[in-house]
């Protein structure tokens, strides 16, 4: 060994260990998730630290959509704050508009007709399916399946014919009201029309469970989408790729989701069987019969067979709701002047009855003192509303109970140690809407 490369040794082992110091700076580093990102799901900014490939810390940062929803619903008479709660979790609004009406109603004393509560039930459950479905879609989208979303948004589509069909809106249907719905089910249902792309026998097939009545429809729908519900099951249930990015994936215990006020899919998918439709029953759930699924592991992949299997009782509730409706015709809203508008032909004969007309739909109406709190299982969770009234025509105090808020607060103690592509998944099967997250 020559003198002079003695000499340059020190010199090199002093070069090699400062690369291994900046590979190690370059191996932990902070980044952000979203809020741009696609799979963020909305408005999520969420700042990782990274060892390499792996999550070491996670922070969730919200606030980038907040509306002011509650205050907003302070400033208003009862009535017109129900189209805010559509537009809160704006996949599930049927559900949100139930909560915020029962809160009135409870402090109300008012208790609707059967046939509005039968209604409900089965616009919730519609609401439950079309959520799912935007579920499975767009999170087999962000693990890389393409074709899900397509084959789930055929369904949704008919489902949103029966929102447009009982609303004339296809999401924010502000149906439901105080004493119960807005008006009875229609008894046809829109067509489509000639088109390059329908027309002869092809567009006869698509009007085929359309020629009656809404109730019809549903019933048509009901028999086949347990097909469809296979159909989703064939390209993901037993798919090799699919399984490997969820399972044991995001797992949450028993303990875990409790600690953390966990409700709905993400409690039920960790073995734990609690459902306000059977613990706490509201509307007509009492009077359906239906089964709860629950998971085993709580991983990813577990959450996604419950809300496979919720959608199957879902379909099921609403074919009961469907025979029920059938049979049994009668008023939709609850026969109490204060919360009732008039009907038309009485105010061509009444001026008093026309007076109360404008009255209720410019000043609204009283709700006596008093606190309650109303909760739905939506299908996301627990939906609550609780609601504090002085005894004038608007709420003094609305707080709302959004479910993706307390799971979006357990991202870090979930994905801490995950690799960054779980996250992905992980965001995915909390199944975040950020209208209600942040309000």
């Amino acid at each position: 060994m020559t003198a002079s490369s003695i000499q340059s040794a020190p010199a090199s082992v002093a070069l090699a260990s400062d690369a291994k110091e900046k590979m190690q700076e370059i191996r932990n580093y902070t980044m952000n998730f979203g809020p741009q990102h696609p799979a963020a799901h909305g408005v999520l900014r969420l700042i990782l630290e990274m060892d390499g490939e792996i999550v070491q810390r996670a922070d969730p940062h919200v606030g980038l959509l907040h509306r002011g929803t509650e205050k907003l619903a302070e400033s208003k008479p009862f009535n017109q704050s129900i189209g805010y709660m559509d537009r809160l979790d704006y996949v599930s609004m049927m559900c949100n508009e139930h909560a915020y009406v029962g809160a009135i109603e409870n402090l109300m004393g008012i208790t609707p007709p059967d046939r509005a509560l039968y209604i409900r039930t089965m616009f919730d459950e519609i609401t439950r399916i079309l959520n799912h479905l935007m579920w499975i879609g767009s999170n087999a989208l962000d693990l890389g399946a393409m074709a899900v979303f397509l084959y789930a948004f055929r369904e949704r589509e008919e489902l949103m014919d029966a929102y447009e069909a009982v609303s004339g809106a296809r999401m924010h249907a502000t149906y439901y009201r105080p004493g119960g719905v807005a008006r009875d089910l229609p008894d046809t249902m829109p067509k489509y029309h000639e088109s390059p792309w329908r027309k002869g026998s092809k567009l006869k097939s698509f009007n085929k469970a359309r020629e009656g009545s809404l109730l019809d429809f549903l019933e048509d729908f009901t028999q086949t989408f347990p097909g469809r519900v296979d159909e989703y099951e064939t390209l993901l249930t037993d798919n090799r790729i699919w399984k490997q990015r969820t399972v044991d994936i995001g797992i949450v215990s028993p303990e875990l989701a409790y600690q953390w006020g966990m409700t709905g899919v993400m409690l039920r998918g960790s073995g734990v069987a609690w459902d306000l439709r059977k613990k706490q029953p509201y509307a007509k759930y009492a009077e359906v019969d239906f089964d709860v699924p629950v998971g085993t592991n709580g991983d990813c992949y577990d959450r996604y067979l419950v809300r496979v299997a919720e959608m199957r009782q879902a379909n099921r509730i609403i074919a009961q709701c469907v025979k029920w409706l059938k049979a049994n015709p009668g008023p939709v809203f609850v026969d109490n002047f204060k919360v009732a508008p008039p009907r038309r032909e009485e105010m061509k004969d009444d001026m008093e009855a026309l007076i109360h007309h404008f009255k209720l739909f410019s000043e609204g109406y009283s709700v006596p003192a008093g606190a309650t709190y109303c909760a739905v299982e939506a299908p996301k969770g627990e939906f609550g509303v609780y609601m504090v009234s002085d005894g004038a025509n608007k709420p003094f105090r609305v707080k709302l109970r959004a479910p993706g808020f307390a799971h979006l607060s357990s991202m870090d103690a979930v994905v801490r140690g995950h690799m960054l592509a779980d996250v992905v998944a992980m965001i995915g099967t909390y199944d975040l809407v950020f209208g209600e997250v942040d309000r």
